[in-house]
């Protein structure tokens, strides 16, 4: 069975320090922080490349999960590696070293593993890679989402706002949509980048949350507040496969279905952060997901306030 969410991306090893502890060589990348958090929602298909240094354990913990690792290239160079290193305002790191490696001669093959395709997520990679992915689909999918980065915009601008013409969902950063857009104002820059191509954008903020707008309406979701997180890591990219995960359990992209996965994406980046690497994302049990989500539900739920007028000097 074809899996109804393909994640195009990176599968990498990390080096991560931060004030709570340290890791090396620890299971990392875009496609997989995503492709663990959307296999909570559906089944998850990923593809990637990876050099013979990558660890078994790395493919263990993805099909304990049931995802599809067909898509995995092993090539003959080392896995792309990164390291970073975070002080206690953990809402950006510190990249130390970026060594790309076998990145650097991906080139998928989608309509080769999955000629099917109902949900396409193009994670933080090359976009002329993302745009390629997209020419070779022999149909168009349901929904095409679409992540990227400050070093793309900067270095590869046009090869990105082609690929962005062709996407339904685009998730950024709040400093990625200001350098994107050239606007201060995020409501002026998701006005400029909706003009770009894609219909809903995604502004991630951390801590604080993420701004949804859907076709001229705004949606706003604050963060799930934990008292103790460790690693950050891996967040955002988890927060878009949780969320891109219900959306094809949901089958569309409503305005209803699009705010409920934005709280599911958010949830499940709580849980990501609570550990290092994958850790805190492993083994949830329903009853874990449930219970995150109605106490979510609860802090975020209100009944509609009636206007009180005091009518002043009378």
């Amino acid at each position: 069975m074809t899996p109804s969410l393909i994640i195009v991306g990176t599968v990498a090893l990390d080096d991560v320090k931060t004030p709570f502890g340290q890791v090396k060589n620890a299971l990392g990348g875009s496609a997989f922080f995503a492709g663990i958090s959307a296999s909570y929602w559906t089944n998850v298909g990923v593809m990637a490349i990876v050099g013979p240094d990558y660890p078994s354990r790395g493919f263990e913990t993805m099909k304990d999960r049931g995802i599809d690792v067909a898509g995995i290239e092993v090539s003959k160079e080392p896995s792309f590696h990164w390291s970073g290193e975070y002080g206690f305002d953990l809402s950006s790191a510190k990249t130390l070293k970026t060594d790309l490696n076998c990145l650097l001669s991906f080139n998928p093959d989608i309509a080769g593993v999955y000629p099917s395709v109902h949900t396409l997520f193009l994670a933080n990679i090359d976009p002329e890679i993302q745009k390629k992915v997209i020419d070779d689909l022999p149909a168009r999918p349901e929904i095409i989402a679409l992540d990227t980065m400050n070093f793309w915009i900067e270095n590869k601008r046009e090869a990105l706002l082609d690929v962005l013409g062709l996407v339904d969902i685009l998730t950024i950063n709040e400093g990625e949509a200001r350098m994107l857009s050239g606007e201060s104002n995020l409501i002026s820059a998701a006005r400029t980048i909706s003009a770009m191509g894609p219909q809903i954008l995604i502004i991630k903020r951390g801590e604080y949350g993420a701004m949804v707008f859907n076709r001229g309406k705004i949606f706003l979701s604050p963060a799930y507040p934990l008292e103790s997180l460790k690693d950050p890591t891996g967040a955002g990219d988890s927060f878009a496969g949780g969320f891109l995960g219900y959306m094809a359990s949901e089958g569309g992209k409503d305005d209803d279905t699009l705010r409920r996965g934005i709280i599911v994406g958010s949830v499940m980046a709580s849980f990501c952060v609570s550990e290092f690497s994958s850790a805190g994302m492993e083994n949830l049990s329903p009853l874990a997901l449930e219970a995150r989500l109605c106490e979510f539900s609860e802090q975020t739920n209100y009944r509609p306030v009636s206007p009180v007028f005091r009518m002043l000097g009378g």
